[in-house]
């Protein structure tokens, strides 16, 4: 009970002190600068009320769920392949170092430029910026596989499909969790850069159009929007997702 206790007060206490820095802050710097809480929370509102804040959300969530897929899908596959394949890792390798420093910015304007200002051309253009963290992480996941449970695979003679299930994602499971935890911060981010470059709805379009009336309610209201839905689907999806995925490496009592 007092472990429970600790736990939920700790982030309440964080949430409250960062409340607390905001008010002073802002009282430091202006309303017009840096407005308030109560500020930003009623440009929330009203942006729920009138809706756009639920359409830009929506929007830009349905294009962070495509390009996330995506990237960990194609990741994950080339990543294993390239981790249990020495000579096709040391091929491609070099095309990885160069989308792994290949600024984000490029390859959207670059992907805009080659197929228009597309949904496809949007999406496609944040996956391939996430592509390549997937791939080293999980390149990493499949150098460390234990050969031993391949032996064990073998001798029982598992198909493909049940040495992947039994053998090889068990082993992945946490390198496949820290790619997605790390990916989905990466994957939001560049969402709004496409949007503010190329989409005319979600919150980077609404970011940009907030920049060029100079109203930082707005941009801190639909920032906090979807920071908040972020941090929900890392607290109720992502984290349980990576409990439950570690759950065989508990040993009994």
């Amino acid at each position: 009970m007092t472990i429970l206790r600790y736990r939920l007060l700790l982030p309440l206490a964080s949430a409250l002190a960062f409340i607390g820095l905001w008010v002073v802050a802002s009282s430091l710097a202006g309303p017009r600068l840096l407005p308030g809480p109560l500020s930003v929370v009623t440009a929330m509102l009203e942006g729920v009320r009138t809706g756009t804040l639920v359409g830009d959300l929506a929007a830009t969530l349905s294009r962070t769920a495509a390009a996330f897929v995506l990237a960990m899908g194609f990741g994950s596959a080339l990543g294993y392949a390239l981790g249990r394949r020495p000579l096709l890792d040391r091929f491609v390798d070099p095309w990885i170092v160069l989308l792994l420093n290949l600024p984000a910015l490029v390859v959207i304007i670059l992907i805009y430029v080659w197929f228009g200002l597309t949904e496809a051309a949007a999406v496609a253009a944040v996956a391939i910026n996430k592509l390549p963290n997937t791939v080293v992480v999980v390149r990493e996941g499949a150098r460390a596989l234990d050969p031993a449970l391949d032996d064990v695979a073998r001798v029982f003679r598992f198909g493909t499909a049940r040495r992947l299930r039994h053998v090889v994602v068990p082993q992945l499971a946490p390198y496949l969790m820290a790619a997605a935890r790390s990916g989905l911060s990466l994957v939001w981010k560049i969402v709004l850069i496409v949007e503010l470059l190329g989409r005319s709805n979600g919150i980077g379009f609404a970011l940009g159009n907030a920049f060029q009336l100079f109203d930082v309610s707005a941009i801190l209201a639909n920032a906090l929007a979807f920071v908040l839905v972020m941090l929900l689907i890392e607290t109720l999806v992502v984290q349980p997702l990576e409990r439950r995925s570690n759950r065989w490496r508990r040993r009994p009592a």
